[in-house]
């Protein structure tokens, strides 16, 4: 088991996704019960399906000297960054520590991908892309975190995750590692992730997409609804009111779109977040599961959470609110863990009606107040990478 580790402050963190931007709509959302889902509209030739669109992401106009940069994943995390004064906070950081002792660590599935689809439909006759497509650093993997360390004017090293699922989760454990090592003194960790062909088409193809709004944890439950995100937070050494206590990471090693049936992976990744916080199951107050709404996701994990949980655990899942935001899933709901603890509010499971066979009582439809001094967030991603993570409410709260 690994060593426990010293708590890091979160002193500042913001989320945008479909309920809207910033985290007071996403907190009314979860107290009212209120999706953020609606009817595919997205493309040239729509799936039937649901998805978690961010409103005004179109209308974003980058600064002229970011220009270079623009497509839909950046414009969308230009966006979240103005959300909650999370820019004013990196500011300061920045003053205090040096723009060179910050890191910056970005989880994204797709990243600018998008962009990449559009620039091959508008090829010139030689078949090559137009000039203004021709942009080779926004058609790559790093774009977003190369784009988000020019608007920050952060120097420290900068770090892309691509786990799917579980790729904004992950920049946790890695911004604790750095500030451990005395690499660097903070960290800005998040996540980008916006609807594009690839994904809306690829998850059809495997079957995984839902015709109606995703229903996680529902006795009918049948399929995911895609959605997009933008989140961020800093982490600073030393206490303060919300801390990150512990984090665990692992992969299934057992197929590439399937979780293992017994749910082992996420089982090590649940105990080395343990380990790391100093606590046991029964100290967990909120869990931020991941209830994607597909029939093995939710079967493994509700096991697992039946299992290893007192029934007095308030668990859910939030993916009825904001769809699956994929590499941005892991921070959109470690945001949502965040909010639990500072406001005692612990969410409910839109959109199910009816428990599943086989789920235990932790997992509950209805939100609930309640101080919350510990909670867990799970990210499974596809094919089996699995990251827990585990934030306390601090002695300055």
């Amino acid at each position: 088991m690994p060593s426990r580790i010293p708590p890091l402050h979160i002193s500042a963190f913001t989320a945008t996704s479909a309920v809207g931007v910033g985290k007071a709509p996403l907190l009314a959302a979860l107290e009212q019960q209120r999706s953020g889902l609606r009817a595919n509209d997205f493309g040239p030739n729509p799936l039937p399906t649901w998805i978690g669109r961010v409103d005004g992401v179109e209308d974003v106009r980058l600064p002229e000297s970011l220009a270079f940069w623009d497509c839909r994943n950046n414009r969308l995390a230009w966006l979240g960054l103005h959300a909650d004064g999370f820019m004013e906070a990196v500011a300061a950081a920045r003053a205090h520590h040096g723009a060179a002792r910050i890191a910056l660590i970005l989880g994204t599935s797709t990243s600018s991908i998008g962009e990449t689809e559009l620039a091959y439909t508008q090829l010139t006759a030689e078949r090559e892309f137009t000039p203004e497509q021709n942009r080779p650093a926004v058609h790559t993997p790093h774009s977003l975190a190369m784009f988000v360390q020019k608007v920050l004017q952060l120097e420290g090293p900068c770090e892309t995750i691509s786990t799917a699922c579980s790729s904004s989760a992950k920049v946790f454990a890695s911004a604790e590692r750095m500030i451990r090592l005395g690499l660097v003194d903070a960290a800005v960790v998040g996540g980008v992730d916006t609807l594009c062909g690839s994904v809306l088409f690829g998850f059809n193809s495997l079957e995984l997409v839902s015709t109606q709004p995703c229903r996680p944890f529902d006795a009918a439950r049948n399929g995911i609804s895609l959605g997009e995100g933008a989140g961020f937070a800093l982490l600073e050494r030393g206490p303060g009111a919300l801390e990150l206590r512990g984090y665990g990471e692992s992969s299934d090693a057992h197929h590439m779109s399937t979780p293992h049936p017994e749910g082992l992976g996420a089982e090590h990744a649940l105990d080395d977040a343990l380990a790391r916080a100093g606590l046991a199951t029964d100290a967990i107050d909120y869990i931020n599961m991941h209830g994607t709404a597909s029939m093995k996701n939710d079967e493994v994990e509700g096991g697992l959470v039946s299992r290893r949980f007192p029934a007095s655990t308030h668990a859910s899942s939030t993916k009825g609110f904001t769809g699956h935001t994929l590499g941005a899933a892991g921070i959109v709901e470690a945001v949502i863990s965040l909010l639990a603890i500072e406001t005692g509010l612990k969410p409910g499971t839109a959109n199910c009606k009816e428990l599943g066979t086989g789920f235990g009582p932790q997992i509950k439809l209805q939100p609930e107040r309640g101080e919350v001094r510990h909670a867990l967030s799970n990210s499974f991603g596809f094919g089996g990478n699995n990251c827990a993570l585990i934030f306390g409410k601090g002695a300055a709260a």
